[in-house]
């Protein structure tokens, strides 16, 4: 975990990959039991620390995450998300290159939740729920393509079954039919950049989370991203 960004409403975090946002039943430690932590120690404060859990990340994904300090920003944060003030992009790394290389995929989900697992439908089902995500191929090597992946729903699993819908499952994702899981026990999928508007401050924020270090594929899709952009 390193931090991205803090002040005394919110604190916005990078997630490595195997990390829990919110405690589950394994009873491992999260990501906000350690924000609270480093919070507690850092200002040396007495008895509980509140934060609020803004949004979460799948736990075998990477990238940014925020947490409210104050009950005030974590209402308006909510209302942001509600209102899709709050702009996400994500970078997923697969095999197989959709049909085009930009596009809108447009599906209806269901979830199963003994399975923790969702399914993407190209037409509405009962409890189903509409998802909208727009991508881009932004870098190609010999074996995988890096896509760029800007989220207009927010549903569970969206970005995993949408893809694996269409035959392009997240690298290392075997949940979703990719064959082979990755050696960091993760999924190619980063949470790569936020935008919005400070909720109590108003300024734009505009933060961008480091690429996970310990996948060298990581760092050659971006080398071609930054070629590219020459």
């Amino acid at each position: 975990m390193s931090i991205l960004y803090e002040d005394n409403h919110l604190i916005i975090v990078n997630k490595s990959c195997g990390e829990l946002v919110h405690s589950d039943i394994t009873g491992d430690v999260s990501m906000e039991q350690m924000v609270k932590d480093y919070l507690k120690k850092k200002y040396n404060k007495p008895g509980d620390v509140f934060l609020g859990v803004v949004h979460r990340v799948d736990r075998p994904v990477s990238g940014i995450v925020i947490f409210a300090r104050t009950s005030k920003a974590l209402a308006r944060m909510n209302q942001l998300f509600q209102e899709k003030q709050i702009k996400k992009k994500y970078w997923a790394i697969v095999k197989n290159l959709p049909p085009d290389e930009t596009g809108t995929l447009i599906h209806y989900i269901t979830r199963d939740t003994k399975k923790n697992r969702s399914y993407a439908h190209l037409n509405e089902r009962g409890g189903s729920k509409k998802a909208v995500l727009h991508y881009r191929c932004i870098a190609s090597s010999d074996r995988y393509h890096l896509l760029e992946i800007d989220l207009e729903t927010g549903r569970h699993h969206q970005i995993r079954s949408q893809l694996a819908a269409i035959g392009c499952p997240v690298r290392g994702d075997l949940k979703y039919g990719f064959p082979r899981s990755n050696p960091n026990g993760g999924i190619s999928l980063h949470a790569r950049q936020i935008f919005f508007k400070h909720p109590v401050r108003e300024q734009e924020i505009n933060l961008t989370a480091p690429l996970p270090d310990d996948e060298k594929l990581w760092e050659i899709l971006n080398n071609i991203v930054s070629y590219k952009n020459l």
